[in-house]
């Protein structure tokens, strides 16, 4: 299908959640680099042409995006921010979320050193999925895992409750080689498992990416709020940096708190051939930096454009921001339809700006015009 080939409108009614604005609407619209969306968007658009994304509940039907998706294959991988306003303006129509208070955060993909044999050194393994791991359901669980898991274990064609955190850490899965490399910091290993990715530099100079398998089951914590909440940490002093530092300064407790987020994740080698860009999301495209974001993937359809406006967060581009985003991404602490997480990029830099966001934000869809049965152009 090229950009020019007709297609059934998708009419139905949007959800209440959804209110129409106008593209002047939008702060710093025009003052962004739609170019750079694009070409995230393009990934994406690429991607689905061998295998369709899911359509979220919120009812942002997959088939309602397949013009959009031609016409940005056609376009080619360089476009202007002139022309890539322009395709978001005609294929597209503005709506703010509202109803419910838009929140951010950010994450990253740590770089740290690894080692592919256990050694004195490096004995803090990396896990790949074990094969008794199985998805379920998260609605129609087994006997005895609670609703909302969404992995169990298989033990004898019984369906039970994984191995948790403190178990995994304790040995329960020693034994059966399951372990892809090995890291010198404990600290390292957990900050990987919220992340759900890493470069890791091996002693040869190789870089090996790992991305998310498959996780325990088990429901995510946030160790900041358990800090704060027993007095370890301001509440209003909870950052990635922060936590780091307590762990460090408290060998002897860091074990105690880190198995209070009972979820543990499984990894696999990705290939990553773009050094530029980021990890593969869930979306199954390599993440750009400051132009994906990891939302609600049960409510949201990939890859939806969302402008994020947070006009308090000032440090990732030195002025408020206000930028179109892509959704390619989700992540267990991303709940809600005006929640999303933003990709800063790679390494210990991005890290630190990463860590500190914690904003307020007004959340504006760009939903495929062909949704409401709107004509192109």
């Amino acid at each position: 299908m090229d950009a020019g080939t007709p297609v059934p409108q998708v009419t139905q009614p949007l959800s209440p959640i959804f209110k129409r604005l106008s593209f002047e609407d939008i702060p710093g619209w025009a003052h962004d680099q739609h170019a750079q969306a694009f070409s995230a968007f393009r990934l994406s658009a690429i991607k689905a042409a061998q295998k369709p994304y899911k359509t979220g509940s919120l009812g942002v039907s997959q088939s309602a995006f397949l013009t959009a998706f031609a016409a940005a294959r056609a376009m080619g991988e360089v476009v202007s921010s002139g022309a890539a306003r322009e395709f978001f303006e005609d294929w597209f129509r503005p709506y703010r979320i509202v109803g419910h208070d838009g929140f951010v955060t950010g994450y990253f993909e740590p770089e740290v050193d690894a080692s592919l044999e256990r050694t004195d050194e490096f004995s803090v393994p990396l896990y790949r999925k074990p094969d008794d791991l199985v998805k379920i359901d998260p609605d129609a669980p087994p006997p005895g895992v609670e609703q909302g898991y969404a992995f169990a274990r298989s033990q004898g064609g019984v369906l039970g409750p994984y191995f948790d955190r403190q178990a995994i850490e304790q040995g329960a899965l020693s034994g059966r080689g399951l372990e892809i490399c090995w890291l010198r910091d404990p600290i390292d290993a957990f900050f990987i498992h919220v992340q759900g990715s890493a470069r890791l530099k091996l002693p040869d100079g190789q870089v090996m990416r790992v991305g998310y398998a498959a996780k325990s089951g088990h429901p995510f914590t946030g160790i900041g709020r358990a800090l704060a909440e027993l007095g370890e940490l301001p509440a209003d002093g909870v950052t990635m940096q922060s936590i780091r530092d307590w762990l460090a300064a408290n060998p002897d407790r860091q074990q105690e708190i880190m198995w209070r987020n009972r979820s543990f994740i499984f990894f696999q080698e990705m290939p990553g051939p773009d050094a530029q860009l980021g990890p593969i999301g869930a979306a199954k495209v390599q993440l750009t930096p400051g132009r994906s974001i990891a939302v609600d993937r049960f409510l949201h359809t990939y890859p939806t454009p969302f402008f994020i406006n947070a006009p308090q967060l000032t440090h990732v581009t030195g002025s408020p921001f206000q930028k179109l985003m892509i959704a390619q991404d989700t992540g267990s602490a991303i709940i809600g339809p005006a929640r999303a997480d933003l990709f800063i990029g790679s390494g210990n830099a991005a890290g630190a700006i990463a860590g500190s966001i914690k904003h307020e934000a007004e959340f504006i869809a760009l939903l495929p015009a062909s949704l409401i049965g709107e004509q192109y152009r």
